[in-house]
């Protein structure tokens, strides 16, 4: 999911630089600068495909295990903040800590793991569980034309052309996707159509609200605190203990999944890549992550996906290369 760590680790693809500097090997026959972006392209995309897949995962939990939505984000958000704080004190446990002694910063950052944080996450999940995995990621990537939309207004400037076009690509791709090119009838119910639009202005909010935490601190710190402080306050919704579904095999692999590749390993990968090409790249490369979502929900939950779904899926997925391209001066 671009949720799914998708994210504040998005939004710091603006703090980094392209070109970093690399270390030439005069011993070795090979090109560094080809290597290292050989191995950012891979990890960008294993990253992005990872996201994916969990959302596939969290569909079989949901509708075939019978899995709570609320518990699932509540455990998630608690065993990966943890394990990301983890991780970020031993690296620096001095700058790990500072965020919450400033309280200026430690009520924004609270506001982040509630507002953005759970938000993002259970609109998401709830798209998957009343549609499927494929329709609800696909409707979050409209969170970027959103993003637009409102950098655009607070700017009090005219959208330029490609944001324009990126709009009308991704209301027409919403559209064929949720009517299937009829006006009167919806091809997903009421409610998986108003959690996946939720989702992807959830998005927008968990992307753009923390920019002035990630100046300041550690994009891992961040998301692990928020994570952990977004748990904390779900748990009140659905304790961690409150177990409910059928738990055989096929469950836990699916939850550890969801936990340990589809958020931890997705967001270490993601951010290495944006070290290693830059964010430009790495945000078009993640494109993979509704791909992967929609073949495996196709080819193994055996959701149907007709050629007009394909037609409203390029349309809104397009619209992240389109936004993405930089505007001539």
């Amino acid at each position: 999911m671009l949720e799914t760590i998708p994210n504040p680790v998005k939004e710091e693809v603006l703090l980094l630089n392209e070109d970093l500097p690399v270390m030439i090997d005069s011993g070795s026959q090979k090109d560094p600068k080809t290597d290292k972006q050989l191995k950012g392209f891979a990890l960008a995309i294993i990253g992005a495909t990872l996201w994916g897949v969990s959302g596939t995962f969290g569909q079989f939990l949901f509708q075939q295990r019978g899995v709570n939505v609320e518990w699932l984000i509540t455990v998630r958000m608690l065993v990966s903040g943890g394990i990301l704080l983890l991780f970020s004190f031993s690296r620096d446990s001095q700058r790990t800590i500072s965020i919450v002694k400033n309280k200026k910063d430690f009520l924004k950052l609270v506001i982040f793991g509630i507002t953005g944080m759970v938000t993002v996450q259970y609109t998401y999940f709830a798209a998957v569980k009343h549609s499927n995995a494929a329709t609800a990621t696909i409707l979050q990537f409209a969170g970027p034309v959103l993003i637009a939309i409102y950098l655009a207004l607070k700017n009090r400037r005219w959208p330029r052309w490609v944001e324009v076009l990126a709009i009308g690509l991704a209301v027409f791709g919403t559209f064929l996707l949720v009517t299937h090119g009829d006006v009167g009838t919806l091809s997903i119910s009421k409610t998986a159509f108003i959690m996946g639009i939720a989702s992807a202005v959830a998005l927008a909010i968990y992307t753009l609200q923390p920019i002035s935490l990630l100046k300041k601190y550690d994009s891992g710190t961040v998301v692990g605190w928020g994570m952990l402080i977004g748990g904390i306050a779900f748990s009140f919704i659905r304790a961690p203990w409150q177990v409910a579904g059928v738990w055989d095999s096929y469950s836990f692999i699916s939850a550890a999944f969801i936990i340990v590749f589809g958020t931890l390993i997705a967001f270490y990968t993601y951010l290495t890549a944006v070290k290693l090409i830059g964010g430009q790249k790495t945000s078009l490369l993640a494109s993979a992550e509704p791909l992967s979502a929609t073949l495996l929900s196709v080819l193994w939950l055996k959701v149907p996906f007709h050629t007009i779904d394909w037609v409203g899926s390029l349309c809104i997925i397009s619209t992240v290369f389109i936004l993405s391209r930089k505007e001539k001066k």
